[in-house]
């Protein structure tokens, strides 16, 4: 049997091949896409592919794809999941669907993961080769063989494999271009501060030696494309903003997560251009879009966030959210002014020819009405509360 693997050269998936080796008895294709991970960490994953004896090594480079497809998407959603910006999900999405192409393409019968029976990955991984190739089988050997972390560093160093990970620093890191997250080991209490060994996007806020700085952001339809009048193909401005944005120490997040299984776990996440830009476009759409508009969309939004985390990206219901969130994102084109701060951001102006702000209506200087006729308007709003308390004041005892 031949199998594509997901493999991002950590502890899980490395285990997994010799795994899919020993007990499937299969020829294992690695799959490795690059999404933004560290180059270093990708020149060792292919490294330890080789040394494990599979039959091919697969890199793909998807950090374009990743962004303009995945990342700017869920900018027009204002992805996020109880408190951080979608990052770690959305990149499961453009690796699972690379993943089954080479397996197609290289005559797979199998795509395997190395996602645990207790994490979210499982569910994005599994949905989406069902969805994308309901013929081929899924292998999970974590899962399946009811492995936990310290089962497997014991299992890779009785094998000798070669993994990045030490019983007294078992950290489970994923990045890519939007964001990075860390958990396991020590984290794992939630009464414990994080160490600051633990982050590398960002500095600690209080070794930051800038003065506070204002940047501009430009949108276009929802979709960031400059900083300070400087235009920028997505790749670039969001490893730009990630420099000058983490340099602030922007962007680290510490929270209680609620797992799709229902699990609480607490996670870190180091997000500071997913911080910023997000910020700035949420400024922006206050700017263009009514009231109407802003209300519905937070409840779009979080549905599609929700979908995101879950496993559903190619869901239909998350692509018909998707043409509302699109037609909302016409009129999303402007200039947002952020200022950076240690440790925060905050957005100190806009502007979009779009605008619905209207200067001579809502200034005290001057009027654009008759400011008489307001008394009006506010006595027929009230009409039925008026009444309903005339109502109730005779229905009293």
């Amino acid at each position: 049997m031949r199998v594509a693997l997901a493999y991002s050269g950590g502890l899980d998936t490395t285990v997994c091949v010799r795994l899919l080796q020993e007990r499937w008895g299969a020829e294992v294709i690695t799959v490795c896409v690059d999404v933004g991970q560290d180059p270093k960490d990708l020149r060792q994953a292919a490294e330890r592919a080789e040394k494990m004896g599979v039959v091919k090594h697969v890199h793909i480079d998807a950090r374009d794809e990743f962004v303009e497809k995945y990342v700017f998407r869920s900018v027009k959603a204002n992805g996020n999941y109880e408190g951080y910006p979608l990052s770690t999900a959305l990149a499961r999405y453009p690796i699972a669907a690379k993943v089954v192409e080479v397996a197609k393409k290289e005559g797979a019968e199998a795509v395997a993961h190395g996602c645990t029976g207790k994490g979210n990955d499982q569910f994005r991984f599994d949905i989406t080769f069902s969805l994308l190739a309901p013929e081929l089988k899924v292998i999970a050997p974590i899962r399946e063989l009811n492995l936990d972390r310290q089962k497997e560093i014991e299992y890779a160093e009785k094998h000798g494999i070669p993994v990045p990970v030490r019983k007294e620093k078992p950290y489970s890191i994923d990045e890519n271009l939007w964001g990075r997250s860390i958990e396991g080991g020590a984290l794992e209490d939630p009464a414990k501060p994080p160490p600051d060994d633990i982050y590398t996007l960002t500095v600690s806020p209080e070794k930051v030696k800038k003065r506070r700085r204002i940047i501009t952001i430009g949108f276009e339809k929802g979709v960031p494309v400059s900083v300070d009048g400087k235009r920028m193909k997505g790749v670039e401005l969001v490893q730009s903003l990630n420099r000058l944005a983490g340099s602030y120490g922007i962007g680290r997040i510490e929270l209680m997560e609620d797992r799709i299984l229902g699990l609480k776990a607490r996670e870190n996440y180091e997000a500071p251009a997913a911080a910023v830009i997000l910020q700035a476009h949420k400024a922006l759409e206050q700017t263009v879009l009514t009231k109407s508009e802003l209300f519905f969309k937070q409840t779009v939004d979080q549905l599609w966030s929700d979908l995101v985390y879950s496993g559903f990206w190619f869901d239909p219901l998350k692509e018909d959210l998707d043409a509302f969130i699109d037609s909302t994102q016409k009129r999303v084109t402007g200039e947002v002014m952020v200022e950076l701060n240690p440790g925060f951001s905050r957005v100190v102006g806009r502007k979009s020819p779009h605008s619905l702000y209207e200067e001579e209506l809502v200034s005290f200087e001057k009027f654009g009405f008759d400011q008489r006729e307001a008394a009006s308007v506010i006595k027929f709003m009230s009409l039925q509360s008026a009444i309903a308390r005339r109502r109730e004041s005779k229905l009293a005892p």
